[in-house]
């Protein structure tokens, strides 16, 4: 009998101890993706590499081994005001802190230390593949014309693989996204302030958008009695192509050339439970490229997202 890539399920939970199966079920712990790959065993493999009196390879030995996945999620909101969206042990997993604040917002922001893991489950179509102790990083595009959706790519031990059915799943956490358009979206600000779910002040710019990628080096560290999988660093960065007038760009330039650091906001969506705020506070714009679109001049710019004080150089809000 054939089997499918299409019926494949995601279940990620977060786990109470490191390493331990949270055991995630398809009612409460399914998530929407697309874009789906698996690693299913990425083993380091030790060669025996005998003498035997004559020419030809050895079988290898299975060693260390782990598993990666990545796939894609849409980025919407949680259809209530101060409700955790549907994917946000997604974001705890890839070292990222939630806040809730009832009947408001969900605010996530990086962390350096007490990193959270997920246990994730890959249903392949009658074959189950656990993930333990899972942490990885993510991206995100935002750019004019596509639905915002999140890369993420998470790093899991192995916990083994089985013959199981597909669970029922529960998607109904996961809204619709709104395409990144005019109407969707506000204009990307420069110079603003984030404060209690709102940007203010700044000045905008004509845009085609934002990608960011958090940049969080991730490892699996295999040690006897203690392998783990480990969030060691994180560089986060991103892209920008604006539409400058000649002042502008002028003055961008200078910016550009001498180091200055600028905050970088963003909103997407119009109304309470749909919306999706992006603020960073201390962007240096580098890697000055001239872009065009249908013949009109844009500006791009590389974007390095600093900390302002300490883990805030990216804040992610859905409310």
């Amino acid at each position: 009998m054939p089997r499918f890539l299409r019926n494949s399920a995601i279940l990620a939970k977060i786990e109470t101890t490191y390493g331990v199966d949270a055991a995630p079920s398809g009612a409460a712990n399914a998530m929407l993706v697309s874009n789906l790959t698996v690693n299913p065993l990425n083993a380091q493999n030790v060669d025996r590499a005998l003498m035997r009196g004559f020419m030809g390879g050895a079988e290898q030995l299975v060693g260390n081994a782990f598993l990666d996945i990545s796939f894609d999620v849409e980025l919407a909101g949680s259809g209530a005001a101060g409700t955790a969206p549907a994917y946000g042990s997604l974001l705890r997993s890839a070292g990222m802190a939630e806040v809730v604040t009832a009947s408001s917002r969900v605010e996530y922001t990086p962390i350096s230390a007490q990193f959270e893991s997920s246990t994730i489950y890959y249903y392949d179509d009658g074959v189950l593949h656990k993930l333990l102790g899972a942490r990885g990083t993510f991206s995100m595009d935002m750019t004019q014309g596509n639905r915002p959706v999140m890369k993420y790519k998470f790093t899991g031990l192995d916990g083994g693989i089985s013959a199981a059915a597909n669970p029922a799943l529960t998607l109904t956490g996961f809204k619709p996204p709104l395409v990144i358009t005019d109407p969707n979206t506000a204009d990307v600000l420069f110079g603003c302030t984030y404060a209690a779910g709102a940007l203010s002040a700044g000045t905008s710019y004509p845009s085609q958008g934002l990608t960011l990628d958090l940049g969080n080096t991730v490892h699996y560290t295999p040690l006897l009695g203690g392998q783990s999988v480990d969030i060691t660093d994180r560089v986060t960065v991103g892209t920008i192509s604006t539409e400058l007038t000649a002042a502008q760009e002028v003055a961008m330039m200078a910016s550009v050339k001498s180091n200055t650091l600028q905050s970088i906001g963003l909103v997407h969506g119009n109304t309470a439970g749909a919306k999706v705020l992006v603020f960073a506070p201390a962007v240096q714009m580098i890697n000055p490229k001239k872009g065009n679109l249908n013949g009109r001049r844009l500006n791009d710019f590389d974007l390095r997202l600093t900390p302002l004080a300490s883990n805030d150089e990216l804040r992610i809000v859905v409310m």
